[in-house]
Protein backbone atom coordinates (compact mmCIF):
# COMPACT_ATOMS: atom_id res chain seq x y z
CA UNK A 1 0.00 0.00 0.00
CA UNK A 2 2.70 2.14 0.86
CA UNK A 3 4.89 1.71 -2.45
CA UNK A 4 1.57 2.14 -4.36
CA UNK A 5 0.96 5.65 -2.42
CA UNK A 6 4.71 6.66 -3.00
CA UNK A 7 4.31 5.72 -6.93
CA UNK A 8 1.30 7.29 -7.14
CA UNK A 9 3.09 10.28 -5.38
CA UNK A 10 5.59 10.15 -7.59
CA UNK A 11 3.32 10.44 -11.20
CA UNK A 12 1.68 13.41 -9.67
CA UNK A 13 4.91 14.89 -8.53
CA UNK A 14 6.62 14.10 -12.45
CA UNK A 15 2.96 15.40 -14.07
CA UNK A 16 3.49 17.96 -12.27
CA UNK A 17 7.24 18.86 -13.02
CA UNK A 18 5.99 18.13 -17.13
CA UNK A 19 3.38 20.34 -16.81
CA UNK A 20 5.64 23.34 -15.83
CA UNK A 21 8.32 22.64 -18.35
CA UNK A 22 5.13 23.05 -21.32
CA UNK A 23 3.82 26.07 -19.23
CA UNK A 24 7.72 27.70 -18.99
CA UNK A 25 8.08 26.22 -22.97
CA UNK A 26 5.02 28.31 -23.07
CA UNK A 27 5.75 31.58 -21.39
CA UNK A 28 9.15 31.78 -23.05
CA UNK A 29 7.59 32.42 -26.35
CA UNK A 30 5.97 35.83 -24.91
CA UNK A 31 8.15 38.57 -25.84
CA UNK A 32 8.51 41.01 -22.98
CA UNK A 33 7.15 44.54 -23.13
CA UNK A 34 11.06 44.55 -23.43
CA UNK A 35 11.18 43.57 -26.61
CA UNK A 36 8.35 45.38 -28.03
CA UNK A 37 9.98 48.46 -26.75
CA UNK A 38 12.78 47.50 -28.80
CA UNK A 39 11.45 46.51 -31.64
CA UNK A 40 9.32 50.27 -31.61
CA UNK A 41 12.72 52.06 -30.92
CA UNK A 42 14.42 49.85 -33.44
CA UNK A 43 11.86 51.18 -36.03
CA UNK A 44 12.03 55.18 -34.70
CA UNK A 45 16.00 54.67 -35.86
CA UNK A 46 15.48 52.81 -39.31
CA UNK A 47 13.36 55.16 -40.51
CA UNK A 48 14.32 58.34 -38.74
CA UNK A 49 15.59 60.81 -41.57
CA UNK A 50 15.10 58.49 -44.57
CA UNK A 51 11.64 60.46 -45.90
CA UNK A 52 9.78 57.30 -44.75
CA UNK A 53 5.96 58.00 -45.77
CA UNK A 54 3.17 57.57 -42.76
CA UNK A 55 2.85 53.77 -41.67
CA UNK A 56 0.26 51.60 -40.61
CA UNK A 57 -1.47 49.89 -38.33
CA UNK A 58 -3.05 52.35 -36.05
CA UNK A 59 -5.13 53.25 -33.75
CA UNK A 60 -7.95 54.57 -35.77
CA UNK A 61 -9.36 56.81 -32.29
CA UNK A 62 -5.79 58.78 -32.52
CA UNK A 63 -5.64 61.28 -34.60
CA UNK A 64 -2.84 62.76 -34.38
CA UNK A 65 0.40 62.76 -36.55
CA UNK A 66 3.46 64.46 -37.67
CA UNK A 67 4.35 62.76 -40.64
CA UNK A 68 4.30 65.03 -44.02
CA UNK A 69 5.20 63.25 -47.00
CA UNK A 70 2.13 63.74 -48.59
CA UNK A 71 0.29 61.49 -51.50
CA UNK A 72 -3.02 61.28 -52.59
CA UNK A 73 -6.04 59.91 -51.72
CA UNK A 74 -6.57 56.46 -53.90
CA UNK A 75 -9.32 56.40 -55.92
CA UNK A 76 -13.36 55.05 -54.89
CA UNK A 77 -12.46 51.38 -55.15
CA UNK A 78 -15.67 51.33 -58.46
CA UNK A 79 -12.59 52.67 -60.15
CA UNK A 80 -9.91 50.47 -58.65
CA UNK A 81 -9.26 46.54 -58.75
CA UNK A 82 -9.67 44.24 -56.27
CA UNK A 83 -5.87 42.42 -56.54
CA UNK A 84 -5.57 40.73 -53.31
CA UNK A 85 -7.71 38.96 -50.22
CA UNK A 86 -6.19 38.41 -46.96
CA UNK A 87 -6.46 38.28 -42.99
CA UNK A 88 -4.50 38.79 -40.08
CA UNK A 89 -5.66 36.81 -36.77
CA UNK A 90 -6.37 39.21 -34.49
CA UNK A 91 -7.16 43.02 -35.72
CA UNK A 92 -4.10 44.72 -36.77
CA UNK A 93 -5.38 48.28 -36.00
CA UNK A 94 -6.91 49.50 -32.73
CA UNK A 95 -10.25 51.49 -32.09
CA UNK A 96 -14.03 51.23 -32.66
CA UNK A 97 -15.30 47.54 -30.82
CA UNK A 98 -11.32 46.13 -31.23
CA UNK A 99 -9.87 47.74 -28.37
CA UNK A 100 -9.02 44.38 -26.13
CA UNK A 101 -5.18 44.05 -26.13
CA UNK A 102 -4.37 40.41 -27.01
CA UNK A 103 -0.72 40.61 -25.67
CA UNK A 104 2.78 40.64 -26.76
CA UNK A 105 2.36 37.85 -28.69
CA UNK A 106 5.69 36.32 -29.69
CA UNK A 107 7.28 38.90 -30.82
CA UNK A 108 6.90 38.21 -34.61
CA UNK A 109 3.30 38.89 -35.11
CA UNK A 110 1.52 36.22 -33.90
CA UNK A 111 -0.60 35.90 -30.30
CA UNK A 112 -0.96 40.07 -30.41
CA UNK A 113 -3.00 42.30 -32.03
CA UNK A 114 -6.58 43.39 -30.77
CA UNK A 115 -9.87 41.45 -30.08
CA UNK A 116 -13.22 41.76 -30.31
CA UNK A 117 -14.47 43.96 -27.15
CA UNK A 118 -18.13 42.04 -27.30
CA UNK A 119 -19.63 39.53 -25.89
CA UNK A 120 -20.87 36.00 -27.98
CA UNK A 121 -23.28 33.27 -26.90
CA UNK A 122 -22.80 29.83 -25.65
CA UNK A 123 -23.62 28.47 -29.35
CA UNK A 124 -21.63 30.98 -31.32
CA UNK A 125 -18.74 29.77 -28.69
CA UNK A 126 -19.36 26.32 -29.79
CA UNK A 127 -17.34 23.73 -31.19
CA UNK A 128 -17.19 23.03 -34.53
CA UNK A 129 -15.31 19.78 -35.08
CA UNK A 130 -12.46 20.68 -37.53
CA UNK A 131 -9.65 22.34 -37.56
CA UNK A 132 -9.64 25.78 -39.84
CA UNK A 133 -6.42 27.53 -41.11
CA UNK A 134 -4.27 25.27 -39.74
CA UNK A 135 -0.22 26.76 -39.51
CA UNK A 136 2.90 26.57 -37.60
CA UNK A 137 1.44 29.19 -34.89
CA UNK A 138 -2.00 27.18 -34.69
CA UNK A 139 -5.40 27.50 -36.20
CA UNK A 140 -8.52 29.46 -36.10
CA UNK A 141 -11.74 29.17 -33.59
CA UNK A 142 -15.18 30.85 -32.56
CA UNK A 143 -14.28 33.46 -31.18
CA UNK A 144 -11.42 34.38 -32.83
CA UNK A 145 -10.85 37.69 -34.28
CA UNK A 146 -9.61 38.43 -37.90
CA UNK A 147 -9.02 41.67 -39.92
CA UNK A 148 -9.62 40.88 -43.16
CA UNK A 149 -7.95 43.31 -45.99
CA UNK A 150 -9.44 43.76 -49.49
CA UNK A 151 -6.87 45.12 -51.10
CA UNK A 152 -7.33 47.34 -54.79
CA UNK A 153 -5.33 49.13 -57.47
CA UNK A 154 -4.86 51.93 -60.15
CA UNK A 155 -2.83 48.76 -61.87
CA UNK A 156 -4.04 46.82 -64.20
CA UNK A 157 -4.06 43.93 -61.51
CA UNK A 158 -4.64 40.24 -61.53
CA UNK A 159 -5.70 37.64 -58.93
CA UNK A 160 -3.21 35.19 -57.67
CA UNK A 161 -0.80 35.07 -54.76
CA UNK A 162 1.11 38.09 -52.83
CA UNK A 163 0.66 41.42 -52.90
CA UNK A 164 2.36 41.44 -56.40
CA UNK A 165 -0.17 40.96 -58.29
CA UNK A 166 -1.22 44.81 -57.16
CA UNK A 167 2.26 46.00 -59.10
CA UNK A 168 2.55 46.37 -62.33
CA UNK A 169 5.93 46.97 -64.71
CA UNK A 170 3.23 49.35 -67.01
CA UNK A 171 2.96 51.26 -63.52
CA UNK A 172 5.72 52.21 -61.25
CA UNK A 173 3.82 53.97 -58.97
CA UNK A 174 -0.07 52.66 -58.64
CA UNK A 175 -2.26 54.04 -56.00
CA UNK A 176 -2.89 51.25 -53.19
CA UNK A 177 -6.52 51.28 -50.93
CA UNK A 178 -7.12 48.77 -48.31
CA UNK A 179 -11.01 48.29 -47.34
CA UNK A 180 -10.22 46.98 -44.20
CA UNK A 181 -13.01 44.93 -42.40
CA UNK A 182 -12.70 43.48 -38.85
CA UNK A 183 -15.00 40.06 -38.11
CA UNK A 184 -15.53 37.93 -34.72
CA UNK A 185 -15.57 33.93 -35.70
CA UNK A 186 -18.58 32.61 -34.52
CA UNK A 187 -19.89 28.61 -34.96
CA UNK A 188 -23.79 29.60 -35.51
CA UNK A 189 -25.19 32.05 -37.55
CA UNK A 190 -22.81 34.66 -38.69
CA UNK A 191 -22.29 36.29 -42.59
CA UNK A 192 -21.13 34.21 -44.91
CA UNK A 193 -17.08 35.11 -46.19
CA UNK A 194 -17.29 32.76 -49.38
CA UNK A 195 -20.37 35.08 -50.37
CA UNK A 196 -18.46 38.64 -48.76
CA UNK A 197 -14.98 37.60 -50.52
CA UNK A 198 -17.08 37.19 -53.85
CA UNK A 199 -15.59 38.93 -56.94
CA UNK A 200 -16.96 39.99 -59.86
CA UNK A 201 -15.95 41.65 -63.32
CA UNK A 202 -17.63 44.96 -63.51
CA UNK A 203 -16.72 47.31 -66.63
CA UNK A 204 -13.15 45.75 -66.70
CA UNK A 205 -12.48 46.10 -63.13
CA UNK A 206 -12.40 43.26 -60.45
CA UNK A 207 -14.73 44.21 -57.82
CA UNK A 208 -16.36 43.02 -54.33
CA UNK A 209 -19.79 43.92 -54.86
CA UNK A 210 -20.80 42.34 -51.11
CA UNK A 211 -18.10 44.48 -49.29
CA UNK A 212 -19.91 45.49 -45.68
CA UNK A 213 -21.14 49.19 -45.65
CA UNK A 214 -23.39 48.90 -42.35
CA UNK A 215 -20.39 48.74 -39.69
CA UNK A 216 -19.87 52.10 -39.24
CA UNK A 217 -18.22 55.43 -40.82
CA UNK A 218 -14.92 54.14 -42.03
CA UNK A 219 -11.55 56.17 -40.31
CA UNK A 220 -9.77 56.92 -43.66
CA UNK A 221 -5.76 57.82 -43.47
CA UNK A 222 -3.16 57.77 -45.20
CA UNK A 223 -0.56 54.83 -44.10
CA UNK A 224 1.62 52.26 -45.27
CA UNK A 225 1.45 47.98 -45.69
CA UNK A 226 1.62 46.27 -42.71
CA UNK A 227 2.32 42.62 -41.30
CA UNK A 228 5.28 41.51 -38.70
CA UNK A 229 8.13 42.53 -41.34
CA UNK A 230 7.63 45.74 -40.65
CA UNK A 231 7.98 45.65 -36.97
CA UNK A 232 11.42 47.19 -37.49
CA UNK A 233 11.85 48.92 -40.43
CA UNK A 234 9.66 51.04 -42.58
CA UNK A 235 6.84 50.03 -45.14
CA UNK A 236 7.29 51.74 -48.11
CA UNK A 237 4.88 51.61 -49.93
CA UNK A 238 1.64 54.40 -49.72
CA UNK A 239 -1.99 53.20 -48.76
CA UNK A 240 -5.14 54.83 -48.45
CA UNK A 241 -6.73 52.71 -45.77
CA UNK A 242 -10.65 52.83 -45.19
CA UNK A 243 -11.01 50.90 -41.75
CA UNK A 244 -14.38 50.11 -40.51
CA UNK A 245 -15.01 50.48 -36.56
CA UNK A 246 -17.94 47.82 -36.01
CA UNK A 247 -17.17 44.43 -36.34
CA UNK A 248 -18.91 41.50 -38.38
CA UNK A 249 -19.85 38.28 -37.22
CA UNK A 250 -18.61 35.35 -39.66
CA UNK A 251 -19.51 32.40 -39.58
CA UNK A 252 -16.43 30.21 -39.12
CA UNK A 253 -17.43 27.18 -42.02
CA UNK A 254 -17.27 30.05 -44.42
CA UNK A 255 -14.08 30.47 -43.23
CA UNK A 256 -13.22 27.22 -43.68
CA UNK A 257 -14.43 27.15 -47.39
CA UNK A 258 -12.59 30.20 -48.25
CA UNK A 259 -9.58 28.87 -47.32
CA UNK A 260 -9.91 25.85 -48.90
CA UNK A 261 -10.53 27.76 -52.40
CA UNK A 262 -9.31 31.35 -53.31
CA UNK A 263 -7.55 32.09 -55.91
CA UNK A 264 -4.82 34.02 -53.64
CA UNK A 265 -4.11 30.58 -52.27
CA UNK A 266 -4.62 31.67 -48.57
CA UNK A 267 -4.82 29.23 -46.35
CA UNK A 268 -4.12 30.71 -42.85
CA UNK A 269 -4.09 33.65 -40.98
CA UNK A 270 -1.28 35.80 -41.01
CA UNK A 271 0.21 37.55 -38.37
CA UNK A 272 0.28 41.49 -37.14
CA UNK A 273 2.28 44.16 -37.26
CA UNK A 274 2.90 45.77 -33.85
CA UNK A 275 0.81 49.31 -33.66
CA UNK A 276 2.14 52.14 -34.69
CA UNK A 277 2.37 55.40 -32.22
CA UNK A 278 5.37 57.21 -33.44
CA UNK A 279 3.93 60.13 -34.02
CA UNK A 280 6.33 61.23 -36.75
CA UNK A 281 5.86 57.76 -38.29
CA UNK A 282 1.67 58.53 -38.50
CA UNK A 283 -0.52 60.58 -40.66
CA UNK A 284 -2.94 63.27 -39.52
CA UNK A 285 -6.06 61.90 -39.77
CA UNK A 286 -8.17 64.82 -40.83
Amino acid sequence: MLKNKTLATTSVVVALFLASGVIAEQASLAASDEVIVAQQANLAAATDGKGYGPQSPRDIGAHDGMNRRAFGTAPAVTEMSLCDIHFHENAEHKGGEFTTYAGNGDGHGYGTGFKYDGKLTDAELAPVGMTVGASDHGDLVPGDTIEIHFVHSTAQATLGPTLGTCLSDAIGNPQLRVEAVVAVLVSEGGADFVEMARIVEIDGLNQVPNLPNDLGEPVVYAGSTTGPSYNEKGSPFQVTWSVRPQVVKLNIASVDAWLKDNPFEEDHAHGVRNLVTNVDLLSKIE
